[in-house]
């Protein structure tokens, strides 16, 4: 609670607790505030207490959450603390985003941001022109309000709003568009032209295959991960942020995990360790599987090559390097894995996404299960059926 001293008429002195120090002693914060001549007698007292919250909540926060906190001034300090919460990437995304609605939303108070003023905000960004000279589709709207909610909940959070008005919004809604995964034969297709690739990307291309690795997670092997019994350690992401380049991080959900490799793929990868260490006269544990003289290869690098590698060799235009890792996701499913294991091999949080994204298995699984019937709903034989009549009743005779 704040401390209220008098000083003069219209003048004072509000004492707040800031916290404690480590020997338990309060640490206190004062400041001296005058009531403006326009404020009447009667309400000098209702003033001084809302100072008095407004700056307990403003030392406690850092935040003033007085009319002048702008939504901009709030979303760069949330940027800034949630640098050590999430990828670099991330981050960057988030900060894409913010610009964007800073000239609808930027200047308005984070108390006058109301639910109508982001329905209106988010009826503009349906105007705006997206990829290809299209319109921005209804999912790329929804990201950009999940951001702005974002904020708002941490607003929420430190007692600086009431309520998200994000939350507030009716969302139109918004058709997903299906996963186009390749069928088997494509992808031995494909296998066949990895195989005459150079040897850096074919062990690229081949890893991506057949572990189903994000680009990132790729880029950030190295040697040390490599262990005995084919198995790969996988702990580290590199990704392109703009205006730092290449950055290296963790894992998306920022666990370490353990993929076994197949031995074609693994052979491989002992023939690249060879090719490196002729090329640069040795390689230590910690230089990266894919790295070109002794540089680290830039992961757009491998996407583009893949690209013509594709329109080569007559493959559909939809199909990225993505497209490995779900297929990847959908052989495992079709052929019995579990998605507990499939979740853990993709790296995934937990079966959620999983089973959101990869519904192919799934239609085949309720088709089986449409058959299991089958056989009981069958009309049974007639001939047979009257024989087994006229016995029982031959019998009850």
């Amino acid at each position: 609670m704040a401390y209220i001293q008098q000083r003069g008429e219209r003048k004072y002195k509000i004492t707040v607790c800031n916290g404690y120090k480590t020997n338990g002693q309060k640490r206190m914060r004062a400041r001296t505030v005058d009531v403006p001549n326009e404020v009447p007698k009667r309400g000098i007292q209702q003033f001084v207490m809302a100072e008095a919250e407004r700056l307990e909540k403003r030392f406690r926060t850092g935040i003033d959450q007085s009319e002048n906190t702008r939504f901009e001034e709030y979303a760069n300090r949330w940027l800034d603390r949630m640098s050590k919460r999430y990828k670099a990437s991330t981050l960057e995304g988030y900060r894409r985003m913010l610009e964007a609605v800073y000239p609808n939303i930027g200047g308005l108070p984070l108390c006058k941001i109301r639910p109508m003023v982001l329905e209106e905000l988010c009826e503009e960004l349906r105007q705006r022109p997206g990829r290809n000279g299209k319109t921005m589709s209804e999912n790329t709207v929804h990201k950009y309000l999940d951001t702005i909610s974002a904020v708002l909940r941490d607003a929420v959070k430190n007692d600086i709003l009431l309520y998200n008005p994000a939350h507030r919004v009716d969302k139109l809604w918004a058709e997903r568009a299906p996963q186009r995964i390749p069928q088997a034969w494509e992808m031995q297709k494909l296998l066949q032209c990895i195989l005459r690739e150079p040897l850096l990307y074919r062990v690229y291309y081949l890893l991506a295959l057949s572990t189903g690795l994000r680009r990132g997670e790729l880029c950030a092997l190295r040697w040390r991960d490599l262990h005995g019994g084919n198995q790969l350690l996988i702990r580290h992401s590199r990704s392109t942020v703009t205006g730092k380049g290449v950055v290296e991080s963790d894992t998306k959900n920022h666990r370490t995990r353990v993929v076994v490799l197949p031995q074609l793929v693994y052979d491989y990868l002992g023939e690249l360790l060879f090719a490196q260490v002729e090329e640069n006269n040795g390689v230590c544990p910690d230089d990266l599987i894919f790295a070109k003289n002794g540089k680290p290869v830039h992961p757009d690098t491998f996407s583009r090559h893949l690209r013509k590698l594709y329109d080569r060799n007559g493959f559909p235009k939809d199909y990225h390097l993505h497209t490995m890792r779900h297929f990847f996701a959908t052989y495992l499913l079709e052929n019995g894995t579990s998605k507990q294991v499939t979740a853990d091999l993709l790296g995934h949080a937990d079966t959620a996404f999983l089973e959101r994204t990869y519904c192919h298995p799934q239609d085949a699984c309720k088709e089986q299960a449409a058959g299991l019937l089958d056989t009981m709903l069958q009309p049974a034989d007639a001939a047979a059926w009257e024989r087994e009549q006229r016995q029982l009743v031959a019998g009850n005779q």
